[in-house]
């Protein structure tokens, strides 16, 4: 079984690398004002690399009602950036890169650049996230002791997000056959700070991965995203003791939003800590009592072949872009006027209007860079309101 599925995850060839000057023009574009993953991917797109959309940026914001200019992350600031992570011995890992988990870079909207550091060739082996409550119980934090062992063994890596109780005992037990860290802040900052030990093991046994940059402490809107990426590299997540209100709640609705296989382990009804795993069995979520059943579950996916590659939309950045449609006002007045709080789906607003497709999308992308729209996923949008 071990080694079946490690196979059944290995590229099937080698991926294109970016160059220096392109690294450092995506860590630019990422790092500039109001773009997000969706943001990024759709100006490369339209532009044909992130120099040249870079520099479309301020006029985009203005055509989309930004008062004041919008902030450019500097080539200076970027260079910085990525000299001290190779200070500490971390990598920058561009999307479609060797190292990039091949499970998240087919998620909806997946980062376009992440830190890894440690050993990269964990992040090719099939994963299983598994979360739970921070004062998880001692009968709790044994079983998912006894789970993560079990599952490296069957030839799994281990993800969470190193919080306290239950994630901190799955890191532990998973360490000798590979566990996968995703951190909220960047890959230098420990948190919480009594897992610094276990944070260093897994730099040198296992793999930290950061959408963040190095020296960034978390705040609380940042440990969602966090979640995101680790039900986006996983095949499945298991929950293990979780109150109804848990973060670890939202790790398995954005699993099940992912296509992922959502789990749980079932809890008395008396303990508040179960409420929310119990739930989750409630709307059909796997029960687990054993690891064979998470394996049994994700056998047919194992079988499944690998996606392709991603290709570098950064391969075009010797191209000159397409210059920029006449877009009139009352033809922006259209699309704003289509828009509203509620999300719509993007090819259904094309239909509405009537307006071109690249005029629709150019529109919605002055509308994002002026902080005026909101990207759900999927293709949805909504105005902020």
């Amino acid at each position: 079984m071990a080694k079946r599925s490690s196979k059944a995850a290995t590229p099937p060839g080698p991926a294109p690398r970016l160059s220096r000057r392109q690294r450092v023009a995506w860590l630019r574009l990422i790092r500039s004002e109001n773009v997000g993953p969706a943001t990024f991917r759709a100006l490369v797109n339209e532009f044909g690399g992130a120099e040249a959309a870079i520099a479309a940026l301020p006029v985009l914001s203005r055509r989309g009602g930004r008062a004041h200019d919008i902030r450019l992350y500097t080539e200076a600031d970027a260079e910085a950036e990525l000299e001290r992570a190779e200070h500490l011995g971390a990598s920058l890992v561009a999307l479609g890169e060797p190292g990039y988990p091949r499970a998240l870079a087919e998620v909806d909207a997946p980062p376009p650049l992440l830190y890894l550091k440690g050993r990269f060739d964990l992040a090719d082996i099939p994963i299983v996230a598994i979360v739970g409550a921070r004062n998880g119980s001692a009968v709790g934090q044994k079983f998912t002791r006894q789970l993560a062992g079990e599952l490296g063994l069957e030839g799994f890596v281990i993800a969470s997000g190193l919080a306290r109780g239950i994630d901190t005992a799955a890191h532990r037990a998973a360490l000798e056959h590979g566990t996968i860290a995703v951190l909220a802040g960047g890959i230098d900052i420990v948190y919480p700070p009594e897992n610094e030990d276990l944070q260093h093991a897994i730099a040198e046994r296992g793999l930290l991965i950061s959408e963040r940059s190095p020296g960034f402490s978390p705040r609380g809107q940042d440990f969602p995203r966090r979640n995101r990426l680790i039900s986006g590299i996983s095949l499945g997540v298991v929950v293990i003791e979780a109150a109804e209100r848990s973060g670890s709640l939202i790790t398995a609705r954005l699993a099940g939003e992912q296509g992922r296989e959502v789990f749980a382990v079932p809890g008395s009804p008396l303990d508040p800590r179960s409420a929310g795993t119990n739930n989750l069995l409630k709307q059909g979520a796997g029960l687990v009592t054993c690891t064979r059943d998470i394996v049994e579950a994700l056998a047919p996916i194992l079988g499944r072949p690998p996606a392709p590659p991603i290709e570098l939309a950064a391969a075009d950045e010797h191209k000159s872009p397409e210059p920029l449609p006449d877009i009139g006002q009352s033809e922006r007045e259209v699309i704003v006027g289509a828009l509203g709080p509620s999300p719509v789906d993007i090819d259904e607003l094309i239909r509405t209007t009537g307006i071109a497709t690249r005029k629709v999308h150019i529109v919605l992308l002055e509308l994002d860079l002026a902080g005026r729209l909101q990207r759900h996923g999927q293709q949805l949008v909504s105005l902020r309101m």
